[in-house]
């Protein structure tokens, strides 16, 4: 009945097939290497790498099968007839390992709401049936299973014990089934002859806290102004604070060096720690190229190249199909600059593609800049139990950034009970430091609401140069559109996600060039929120539309940085939007209602400044039905292991995006089938709503199927929004544009 040499992938693109035996034991050597790293960090070390042995061992288990062993011979061209996870799930449940289980089950479908599967008569087993027989994939396995397990150990010339107790907290599955998913994705694309990524170099944190320490020196070398002896206080405080407890808050407004401060601290945490790799998470994506290029300016070595010690990962690059996995982006590197969409939505993900990276995390010190504006206020609550376990469970060490004052992790309504975290720069240091800050800024709001001629009209009364922030990428668009068809390109720059990353840096580096010249001042970068928090810029005003105190307190930090103005002023301002939202080019984010009526609230009552944010955000949250952190539905949803739930409603944006390629050159490599760096499609691409691709005529590239070409027009102004914008003007005439 059985056969020899068993088989676990099938020929394909001229590679040969691979046999059950190589793929089986290349995963679990991959896995158990992430595993036994993750070990010394938390203290179910030994069944965490019992429970990843397990899974590797058994995740591919029914591939057994005749059925499958036919079609992976090439004998039949269908998909594999028999769902291959049901076996391994069934005989590890047998064993009574339950979270071994859980990780085969989920390695391909993603991890399922324990209550609803324990509702069921067959908990966590796959029930459907088997093309036209009578039969589900079930009751095949049942009949099958003891024969599965014979053929297994024959074929691996032993089997391995899985282990019988379950661990507490969903977190230990999700690194887990990341540990699996990495192991089984890197072989499969290792045996067809695909990219697969290797781990970075060591982060040799001493090392490069003494490359930071010189690079420091340099720039503050002949320096004296009141700024810079400032910034050298604070970096001197944040190198030698004191290392107690694994958390600590960081505030110190803008301009003061955060950046390089904090990743001192953090380097030498890890020296002492034995941390292996630190993460940067920041609010928005314009902000990584900035942090990037300081970070690998000042902490790569001799003959290492930048990108493999500081990776950047802008946007979201997550692949199942067997044929794009390989441009998956990975935690690899020592020191990773991601942003908190990504950061926190794949601590909440149930989806295996997302969850590869996750198990790069435990062991690791990272930096929350801004913090406060980091997630939306709902959010905060089951992502401050993360990072608590992550601290106390998987040996993090974390450390809060914020120029605004915001403690917020001290109210019940965020973390229950409330939470007390240290200092990390003397109150000393930082009341002198928002003695600066106070000087800087003015906050106003304009009660009138704005068309775009109007607000176009008002803006240009202001002095340059000048900052407008609004809410959607296509509002921005819109703006900027109009504005240099009006007064000329020379007197406006746009910036946004609609931007490709490497379209986004070089306007970013015109922006700074022109801050640079006194002599032009007479234009505006129209952008979205995306620039609002962490970009080394410095405007003669700002303007902002109405979203939140958090976002007007950070846009203030983009105007008169350096304080070189006086009378400096943010302006609130709303605009007009029509009845209907898919009117009109202006539009409307849903997302910020609630925020910007409690902004509203707070300019009536005279409470502008960086100490009403957490009273901004307790109203915000509360708007939301939610009194205490412990009643908040996510974190109940967490704890009842509703996985899917956590995933869907756990969402920084709320979106469901593809990945469209801008590049012509690119395209052309990747219909070649030419070994192409993971990076490349991080910076060349553009992400677009998935309900979009129709409208907006996404091109799939057959050779990769996750992948897709943007087709309309793409320039370095407007970004995709050059051709979504004609397509949005056809609409309002009532053409059809489908």
């Amino acid at each position: 009945m059985g056969h020899k040499n068993l088989l676990a992938h099938s020929a394909r693109f001229g590679y040969p097939e691979q046999t059950y035996k190589k793929h089986i034991s290349e995963v679990i050597r991959r896995a158990l290497i992430s595993a036994s790293k993750i070990a010394p960090y938390t203290p179910l070390g030994d069944l965490f790498k019992s429970t990843v042995h397990a899974a590797a061992e058994y995740h591919d288990l029914g591939k057994i099968d005749e059925a499958n062993q036919e079609v992976l011979r090439g004998k039949t061209r269908e998909h594999l007839p028999v769902d291959h996870s049901d076996a391994g799930t069934a005989y590890l449940l047998r064993k009574n390992s339950i979270s071994s289980a859980l990780c085969v089950r989920s390695h391909h479908t993603g991890l399922p709401s324990i209550p609803e599967e324990n509702s069921n008569v067959y908990p966590f087993r796959v029930r459907t049936p088997i093309g036209n027989e009578a039969k589900t994939v079930r009751e095949i396995t049942e009949e099958k299973l003891a024969w599965y397990i014979e053929e297994h150990k024959a074929e691996m010339g032993s089997d391995s014990e899985p282990p019988c107790k379950k661990a507490s907290g969903q977190s230990f599955l999700r690194f887990a089934l990341s540990c699996i998913v990495d192991a089984d994705h890197s072989d499969t694309a290792r045996h067809y002859g695909q990219v697969v990524s290797n781990e970075g170099p060591r982060l040799r944190a001493a090392d490069r806290l003494e490359l930071l320490d010189v690079h420091i020196t340099f720039l503050a070398k002949s320096k004296e102004d009141e700024r810079t002896v400032l910034r050298n206080k604070v970096y001197k405080a944040c190198r030698d604070a004191p290392i107690g407890p694994s958390m600590y808050s960081c505030d110190s407004p803008v301009g003061t060096g955060k950046t390089t401060a904090v990743m001192a601290h953090l380097l030498r945490v890890a020296a002492e720690k034995g941390l292996r790799r630190i993460f940067v998470v920041l609010p928005f994506t314009n902000i990584i190229d900035q942090s990037v290029e300081v970070y690998r300016r000042a902490l790569v070595g001799i003959g290492e190249r930048p990108e493999d010690v500081v990776a950047a990962h802008h946007h979201r690059a997550e692949f199942e199909d067997m044929e794009s996995r390989q441009f998956a982006f990975l935690w690899e590197a020592p020191i990773v600059v991601t942003t908190a969409v990504q950061f926190f939505e794949t601590l909440a993900s149930d989806h295996p593609a997302a969850l590869r990276k996750l198990h790069q995390l435990p062991g690791s010190a990272v930096f929350i800049d801004e913090a406060h504006a980091a997630l939306p206020s709902h959010l905060w609550p089951q992502a401050w139990r993360w990072l608590r376990e992550l601290e106390s469970k998987w040996g993090c060490y974390f450390v809060l950034g914020s120029g605004s004052l915001n403690r917020f992790w001290e109210l019940e309504e965020f973390s229950d009970p409330p939470d007390s975290i240290p200092e990390l720069v003397a109150i000393k240091t930082q009341v002198g430091a928002f003695k600066y800050e106070g000087q800087r800024i003015q906050y106003r709001t304009n009660s009138d609401v704005f068309g775009l001629d109007e607000l176009i009209k008002w803006e240009k009364r202001f002095e340059g140069p000048r900052l407008l922030i609004v809410n959607t990428v296509q509002s921005a668009a819109a703006i900027a559109a109009e504005i240099a068809k009006q007064s000329g390109r020379a007197h406006v720059e746009h910036l946004s996600t609609a931007l490709c990353p490497k379209d986004r840096k070089a306007i970013l580096d015109r922006v700074k060039e022109r801050l640079e010249k006194e002599s032009d001042c007479d234009w505006t970068l129209v952008a979205t929120s995306c620039v609002e928090a962490g970009l080394d810029l410095s405007f003669r005003t700002g303007l902002r539309e109405r979203c939140s105190l958090n976002s007007l307190i950070q846009v203030g930090g983009r105007v008169n940085r350096k304080g070189e103005y006086t009378n400096a002023e943010v302006w609130d301002f709303r605009l007009l939007y029509p009845a209907f939202p898919d009117k009109g080019l202006l539009r409307p984010h849903p997302a910020f209602n609630t925020s910007s009526h409690v902004l509203g609230e707070l300019f009536a009552e005279n409470l502008i400044d960086p100490k009403s944010c957490t009273i901004a955000m307790r109203r915000e949250i509360r708007s939301k039905n939610t009194a205490i952190a412990s009643n908040d539905p996510i974190v109940k949803a967490e704890q009842g292991g509703k996985f899917p739930v956590v995933a869907d409603e756990f969402k920084v944006i709320d979106s469901n995006t593809v990945t469209a390629i801008v590049d012509q050159g690119l395209i052309e490599k990747l219909k070649k089938r030419e070994k192409i760096d993971s990076n490349l499609i991080q910076t060349l691409s553009v992400q677009i709503w998935q309900y979009r691709q129709v409208e907006y005529a996404l091109k799939l590239i057959p050779e990769f199927p996750e992948l897709y070409v943007w087709t309309l027009k793409y320039d370095n102004f407007l970004g995709y929004m050059a051709g979504v914008l004609p397509v949005e003007t056809l609409k309002q005439q009532g053409v059809s544009v489908v």
